[in-house]
């Protein structure tokens, strides 16, 4: 979006030499906002290249509202702009100011080729403003780059260079040098963050400043490019002199989150937890995804289900047929009461269509004069049509142009933000929408099932950020009780916060797993069996398979970066639902359980106290065992070391009945 244009810019080709018109270059100067990238873009007025089509959009070319355009609109657009976000940041890429050695005075270097003086730079490249009068009335700016690379002055002959000032400083904060009063200093970034193209002139520190200022944009996109980097620019550097100190990187998440209390030793006021002997892990399989035909048995003649706790543990340890996901993801995320007749169900049905509909008429009749006045909802709709653009686009579901299944997340994503207007839309909820949608293939009840799940997930889009930082706080616990010597062993390469699980817990490990193990993954962690913060186990659960791995090779800060980021579409569901479990029952069946981690795992009734070997409690009744979970169910099929049991096979043709 252009936020700026002013006409009659000029370069002196030939400062100070004379004033003959053809030492002059006319041109047009624009500042062009995109994704929390804030462009300025000087030409020449006879240059061929239009820069709008390369950088502007009047919607977005990336837009869901552009493929119903009329077909007036597509004229006025033109035929040659690019289809996609990505396209048209590549297209950017090709023409942006590049930064090379200069001699001879001569201070400008142009990817475009095309024209001698053309220059684009981004806000997150300015150094300084140099601003002066000429004795004719205009005045010129003298833009200076980091590296103290200077480009041609700009003269303004019909004036109003303090316009394009002001312009700049709804991004940056631009002060004026103690020294010089015509030299403006660029001091802080305004905007959220900067663009991952700039990342990779920054050493390793540099990210982690970034992810300070704007954890969600970093950790969602590009940790695997940048760590990549980083790695490689490290080993071929002095590593003394890139390391922070420790007692500086022990602060960096606690300054990132207020609040993130995390024990990095023993220290007065915290439990000690590290001499507890929770015993061997026990052996856990998994069966057979729940069937059709089980999902019926369990259900009478009006629809109800029969045993919930009985069909919560079936789909806790086998997950669902693909064919009954559609019904049974609606009981599992609260759209359906579990109580329900199919009759009440379909009423419920009928009242939240209606309801869906009028929240997204509310939308969808806002005008474009409405619109210009309402900035939060400009600014939901925008990042919306970039993120819906750049989600599963590898499945079939979503991928290629003029997509139905995209429309439909664009079009529920807007809906939600007229449903919870003060949270909006912020980056990472289409993950969680996406699944849900292409199981459900129904814009209503993706919907309201979003809803339930965003319900649980809200916290961790929150600007305060509570839910990351209480779960980073609570995986600390649970991983140093599981094993304190690799919590150590981590807090020695400066990365006992756990900042690596993030994004694992931020989208509950949507990026982690392919797209079909990601539905298994969460039909299971929605049954909320056999324990609170199921979910933390399962990051303790791949965090233990890997810390050989990170502990033989003796992995650094860095390297432990990269290969948890590696670990992407690399696990084994199966065989991490199997461990978490295991952790579960090793931790259940602990007699000195901390009672902060019986907190967090909600299990403090449920535990076989150290006085009492009678599973019973003072008065008399018997206590549950955490093993009871399981034992109505036949357990058929993988175990934690991928095999299967000849037994277990037998026990899958015994019938299964309600508890």
């Amino acid at each position: 979006m252009v936020v700026y244009e002013q006409e009659g810019v000029f370069i002196h080709s030939s400062c100070g030499k004379n004033d003959d018109q053809d030492s002059l270059i006319a041109g047009i100067l624009r500042v062009i906002e995109k994704e929390n990238e804030v462009v300025v873009d000087w030409r020449p007025l006879d240059e061929t290249l239009d820069t709008s089509n390369i950088l502007c959009a009047g919607k977005d070319s990336s837009s869901v509202v552009e493929w119903t355009q009329t077909p007036k609109e597509k004229c006025s657009r033109g035929a040659d702009r690019p289809s996609s976000y990505e396209a048209e940041w590549d297209m950017v890429t090709t023409v942006s100011f590049k930064k090379k050695p200069h001699s001879n005075g001569d201070a400008t270097t142009h990817a475009n080729r095309e024209s001698k003086w053309s220059f684009l730079f981004s806000l997150t490249d300015l150094k300084s403003i140099k601003q002066n009068k000429e004795g004719m009335g205009w005045s010129y700016l003298v833009f200076c780059l980091k590296d103290d690379v200077k480009l041609p002055a700009l003269h303004f002959h019909h004036g109003d260079s303090k316009s394009l000032i002001k312009c700049l400083e709804k991004h940056v904060v631009l002060n004026e040098s103690p020294h010089d009063e015509r030299v403006l200093i660029v001091k802080t970034q305004k905007s959220l963050s900067q663009s991952f193209e700039n990342l990779f002139d920054e050493p390793s520190y540099g990210l982690l400043q970034k992810w300070k200022k704007d954890p969600y944009v970093v950790t969602m996109g590009k940790f695997s490019k940048v760590t990549n980097y980083i790695v490689g620019s490290l080993r071929s550097s002095d590593q003394s002199n890139q390391r922070r100190p420790p007692s500086e990187m022990a602060d960096f998440l606690n300054d990132t989150i207020p609040g993130l209390k995390i024990n990095q030793q023993e220290e007065p006021g915290f439990e000690v937890i590290t001499r507890i002997d929770l015993g061997k892990q026990p052996e856990v399989s998994r069966r057979e995804p729940v069937s059709a035909e089980e999902w019926a048995k369990n259900m009478d003649s009006e629809g109800r289900i029969l045993d919930v706790d009985y069909i919560k543990r079936l789909i806790f340890k086998g997950g669902l047929c693909h064919t009954l996901r559609k019904e049974a993801w609606k009981f599992l995320l609260g759209y359906f009461p579990w109580n329900s007749t199919k009759e009440e169900r379909a009423n419920l049905q009928k009242r939240k269509t209606d309801e869906y509909f009028r929240m997204k008429l509310q939308w969808k009749s806002v005008s474009e004069e409405q619109e210009k006045r309402n900035s939060r909802l400009r600014d939901y709709r925008s990042l919306i049509e970039k993120d819906v653009n750049r989600t599963d686009r590898t499945n079939k579901f979503y991928e290629g142009e003029d997509n139905p299944g995209l429309i439909l997340l664009h079009d529920i994503l807007m809906t939600y933000c007229m449903y919870d207007f003060d949270l909006g839309y912020v980056q990472g909820m289409s993950d969680l929408l996406s699944p849900v949608l292409y199981v459900m293939e129904n814009e209503v009840d993706a919907f309201w099932c979003f809803v339930s799940y965003m319900d649980q997930m809200h916290q961790n889009f929150e600007e305060q950020m509570q839910g990351m930082k209480t779960q980073l706080i609570q995986l600390s616990h649970l991983l140093r009780l599981l094993d304190s010597g690799f919590c150590s062993y981590l807090e020695s390469q400066d990365s006992g916060y756990l900042y690596f699980c993030f994004r694992w817990l931020l989208i509950r490990f949507k990026r982690e797993f392919s797209f079909q193990d990601i539905l298994r993954l969460w039909e299971v962690m929605w049954t909320e069996l056999p324990c609170q913060n199921f979910h933390l186990l399962l990051c303790c659960a791949i965090l233990e398979s890997e810390k050989q791995q990170i502990m033989d090779k003796h992995y650094g800060f860095n390297e432990i970066l990269k290969h948890i980021n590696e670990l992407s579409m690399k696990i084994d569901v199966e065989y991490i639902l199997c461990k978490a479990e295991a952790i579960s029952m090793q931790m259940m069946n602990c007699k000195e359980l901390p009672q902060t981690v019986s907190e967090i795992l909600g299990i403090e009734n449920s535990l076989v106290t150290p006085d009492s070997d009678t599973g019973e409690d003072e008065s008399g009744a018997e206590l549950s065992c955490p093993t009871s979970l399981y034992q109505s169910i036949s357990t058929p099929v993988i175990a934690a070391n991928g095999t299967r049991d000849g037994a277990q096979q037998a026990a899958e043709t015994q019938s299964l009945t309600p508890a």
